[in-house]
């Protein structure tokens, strides 16, 4: 039998310093991105439009959750991670070690990479799609970067009238 989607044993935390890990996505359905603080137009794009999402829902999403998830652990710490989505009023932001991080993203064939950039910085390369996990944790979907608005809410009021 194939592997689920997102399963596998990665211990993250959240800015809050909760655990985290593939139980969390038990009981709501939720919304997935991984990405980072440092991130000059995907993430804080992608933030943007799950935060116009659950404006765009209003009750209906009283009880769906959105995680992001840093690809980039050796910037993002959990304050730091913390800061970047608490504006969002919603999502929730996730860190871990390098190597918990790495866990998780091979747990949803998630693509990251880091890059160097010619001042001697670097930034990252990676996966754009928000994931849709019903509320036993199991993947429903994806919405793509920059997808219509209204395919996007769609997507996440079919997710969300399953239950």
């Amino acid at each position: 039998m194939a592997q689920n989607l997102g399963d596998g044993d990665y211990q993250l935390t959240t800015a809050s310093g909760e655990a985290f890990n593939r139980q969390s996505f038990d009981g709501a359905p939720s919304m997935l991105f991984f990405g980072f603080t440092h991130c000059p137009e995907v993430c804080p794009t992608s933030l943007a439009e799950m935060t116009s999402w659950y404006e765009a829902l209003g009750d209906e999403a009283k009880d769906l959750k959105a995680y992001f998830v840093t690809v980039d652990p050796e910037r993002d710490t959990a304050e730091i991670i913390g800061d970047y989505v608490s504006w969002t009023g919603h999502v929730t932001g996730i860190t871990g070690t390098p190597e918990e991080i790495e866990k998780a993203a091979k747990a949803w064939a998630i693509y990251y990479q880091k890059v160097p950039l010619e001042d001697g910085d670097y930034t990252m390369d990676h996966t754009a799609s928000v994931f849709l996990l019903n509320k036993e944790g199991n993947f429903e979907g994806t919405i793509a970067y920059r997808e219509d608005s209204a395919t996007a809410i769609a997507k996440l009021r079919k997710l969300l009238a399953a239950g």
